[in-house]
């Protein structure tokens, strides 16, 4: 090996990651974060939340499709804690079994716009040319059509079920990690770590997933975490506009619709569904903030 390379080497292994958040070890992270009340709170409500969806058979006292026009409308009670629906099911156990739906949704379309936009974006903002202008192009294009339109245009074409819900929500959210990935690869290319790794002879999809998306991993944390906010609201938003999952499937956005009828004379139809998807929204969120303050080298003290 030429003595130029042996420098390069050493002088990449000095230089490793850039000073921010993608150095920063996990411990000190881990600790900013539980000193972060709000973020300690979130996460545990939501985690509440997602236990609730996952033990659904276990502590759901009834059937959440079942039927009994005798207990049509019934008040929050011992025996119903969140009173029953317009058909007699219990609403407990429909928001527990509609939470088994509705965070899904949330988790798999941040999936899919984490993964296209994440690659559309490592690969325009590396190579640049005209595969950016290309990528940038088309990103302005699903920019200039609001989320929830285009989300109910793939809907209309797709058709409606989880899947499809998934898939549109998802496609929604690319634009986002495409613009913070290429914003971040821009500004890393030229730093000198890369430099290094060029010339030591590392080829572009090395330097890309070895060098560039470390440091490119705390945005989209961030991001991905309040982007399931996001993409919760819509999906249930898709739903109830009756373009999601269809009754008499327990999920917050179609109870919601459903108790939009009773409002003023069975309030708990709507109100339990409601509260669900603000709970789980707001939880996200303080944690997304708290992740946000934990990543963020500026706020090293």
């Amino acid at each position: 090996m030429s003595v130029p390379l042996v420098l390069a080497r050493r002088r990449l292994g000095a230089l490793g990651r850039p000073t921010g958040a993608g150095q920063r070890p996990r411990g000190e992270t881990l600790r900013r974060l539980l000193r972060s009340r709000s973020a300690v709170v979130g996460g545990a409500v939501l985690a509440v939340i997602v236990l609730a969806a996952l033990t659904a058979p276990l502590i759901s006292p009834f059937d959440p499709i079942k039927t009994n026009q005798r207990l049509s409308l019934e008040a929050p009670s011992l025996g119903h804690l969140m009173g029953t629906d317009r058909f007699g099911r219990d609403i407990f156990s429909r928001v527990v079994w509609g939470g088994q739906i509705s965070l899904p949704i949330g988790l798999v379309s941040v999936g899919i716009g984490l993964l296209v936009g994440v690659s559309v974006g490592l690969l325009a903002g590396y190579y640049g040319g005209w595969l950016d202008a290309v990528s940038m192009r088309m990103v302005d294009l699903l920019l200039a059509i609001p989320g929830i339109l285009l989300a109910l245009a793939i809907i209309a074409i797709l058709g409606g079920s989880l899947t499809n819900l998934m898939i549109a929500v998802g496609i929604s959210a690319i634009p986002d990690y495409v613009r913070i990935t290429r914003g971040t690869v821009l500004s890393l290319r030229q730093r000198e770590f890369v430099l290094a790794a060029r010339v030591i002879g590392c080829r572009g999809p090395a330097i890309m997933l070895r060098h560039i998306l470390p440091n490119v991993m705390a945005p989209l944390i961030v991001l991905a975490t309040l982007g399931m906010a996001t993409a919760i609201i819509t999906g249930s938003a898709l739903s109830f506009l009756g373009l999601g999952i269809k009754p008499p499937t327990p999920e917050w956005g179609n109870m919601l619709a459903e108790g939009r009828e009773f409002l003023q004379h069975a309030w708990w139809v709507a109100f339990f569904p409601g509260a669900a998807i603000m709970l789980t929204v707001l939880s996200i969120n303080l944690l997304g903030d708290g992740l946000r303050d934990a990543l963020d080298p500026r706020m090293r003290v």
